[in-house]
């Protein structure tokens, strides 16, 4: 029996084997993956009523430990997200209670991005839901295949993690 991946890179086999790389394969089912974890957290989030974005935001300030604020540049970063895309979310999360921008008292310019009780809660529900959605996906795995998946990922990461030629991967 053939998997998607599998399928995917027969299909490139037969059409353009040159871009067929040594790490072809990998990339394919890391992103396969990645696609159907991602899936299970948006099913999850309309309980909450919670866009991927916000969601994001508000595990991202969660994850930040107490006293659960960041930089709206720190969140951007972290998040990926451009400042105007960060300052659009923080808006829409203001207004339901879940977050609040406060002056910097380390910088009189600046300000921070802070969760609220409301906020943190509702992060830390969404975050359980998200999490418990990832474990249905990896239900059927034999415990041994993830522990090995996993050290094997482990290992690909120290390498990609190192600098090289004086940039980072991402």
């Amino acid at each position: 029996m053939t998997d998607r991946v599998e399928q995917l890179i027969a299909a490139w086999q037969s059409e353009l084997p040159e871009v067929l790389g040594p790490g072809t394969e990998l990339v394919k089912r890391v992103l396969v993956l990645a696609a159907d974890l991602d899936a299970a957290t948006r099913r999850e989030l309309p309980a909450f009523d919670l866009t991927p974005a916000e969601y994001e935001v508000l595990v991202g300030l969660r994850r930040s430990g107490p006293p659960y604020r960041l930089k709206p540049g720190e969140l951007g970063r972290a998040l990926l997200l451009s400042s105007g895309g960060t300052s659009n979310i923080v808006n829409r999360l203001t207004a339901r209670g879940l977050v609040t921008r406060e002056s910097d008292p380390d910088d009189g310019r600046g300000t921070l991005i802070c969760l609220t009780e409301q906020g943190g809660r509702l992060a830390e529900a969404a975050v359980k839901a998200s999490s418990a959605a990832h474990e249905e996906v990896f239900a059927d795995l034999p415990p041994e295949v993830l522990r090995t998946a996993t050290e094997a990922l482990r290992e690909v990461f120290a390498v990609l993690d190192r600098p090289r030629r004086g940039v980072w991967s991402a």
